[in-house]
């Protein structure tokens, strides 16, 4: 199976000061999957095969409802080529 880039940036409908505390268990379970990942301010973007992706996005709306959030709001974004695609061909450049 080809690599992919998956974005994740999850909402949580949390009080304010939970905010942090519930998007690090999120990032927390994506270190535990043993995918390559990057943090960002405004997203985490992940490599690896698009169902194993798709499946740590699913389990990141669990854990944000787990840690108290009524509802989730989660943006996703998928980066998909035949051959694959990595991060560092996107960014080593500017490392």
């Amino acid at each position: 199976m080809p690599r992919v880039n998956v974005s994740l940036q999850v909402i949580p409908n949390v009080p304010e000061d939970k905010i942090y505390p519930v998007v690090d268990k999120v990032i927390e379970m994506i270190d535990k999957s043993g995918v390559k990942y990057e943090v960002g301010p405004m997203e985490t973007t992940m490599e690896g095969e698009l169902d194993i992706l798709l499946e740590i996005v699913k389990k990141a709306q669990t854990i944000c409802v787990s840690e108290g959030a009524s509802r989730v709001i989660s943006v996703v974004k998928i980066d998909y080529k035949e051959e694959g695609v990595t991060m560092d061909e996107k960014i080593s450049k500017y490392r």
